[in-house]
């Protein structure tokens, strides 16, 4: 919400800065050019997202993070464990993108997962990318125990709380799955 009103704030005086000494045409008759002002200059605020949404945007991120640096494992780690572990996370979160697209188009109306990074996500994929060996794997190790735990709370929070049936069908029977890869990621070792 502050973001927003910034990003508003900004605007209105880019605008109106934009506007000072600038000679205005009054005489022109021409009726189909309506005047110019600062509420008809800015587009409109983008509607807030659904919690479903919300929900499949974040779940779809995970997925997406968790398939992204387990391909960095295959090619930066140097634990064959770590490896086994990456491998079947390609799996797991492969599969979980195609039930969470199942949930969401059965959601009425129909949800599209966003797959889109947070900024912590990125930064721990940037991070990984600049990673070998033995650094890499604690590195790896710490993001998958620590993406997994947030995923499982989101996951439960869904399951407890949320709006679109399908979707908290998915995340109920996803709470399982996630807890096990937890506790997976906790138990390897660099």
């Amino acid at each position: 919400m502050k973001m927003q009103f910034a990003t508003v704030a900004i605007s209105l005086a880019a605008l109106t800065l934009g506007g000072c000494g600038k000679k205005v045409d009054t005489t022109s008759n021409n009726a189909a050019a309506a005047p110019m002002n600062s509420i008809n200059a800015i587009e409109p605020a983008p509607v807030a997202e659904s919690a479903g949404q919300m929900f499949a945007n974040a779940a779809a991120a995970s997925d997406t993070f968790e398939i992204e640096s387990s391909r960095l494992a295959a090619a930066n780690s140097q634990s064959t464990s770590v490896k086994k572990f990456a491998e079947s996370m390609i799996k797991a979160h492969t599969d979980s993108t195609a039930k969470l697209g199942q949930a969401a188009s059965a959601a009425s109306p129909a949800i599209v997962p966003k797959p889109i990074l947070t900024s912590e996500q990125q930064q721990s994929l940037d991070a990984l990318k600049g990673k070998k060996g033995a650094d890499f794997d604690a590195a790896y190790i710490e993001a998958q125990t620590r993406g997994h735990q947030e995923t499982l709370d989101t996951l439960k929070a869904y399951s407890a709380n949320g709006e679109v049936p399908s979707l908290k069908e998915f995340a109920t029977k996803l709470i399982p799955i996630v807890t096990a890869h937890l506790n997976m990621a906790k138990g390897l070792k660099s």
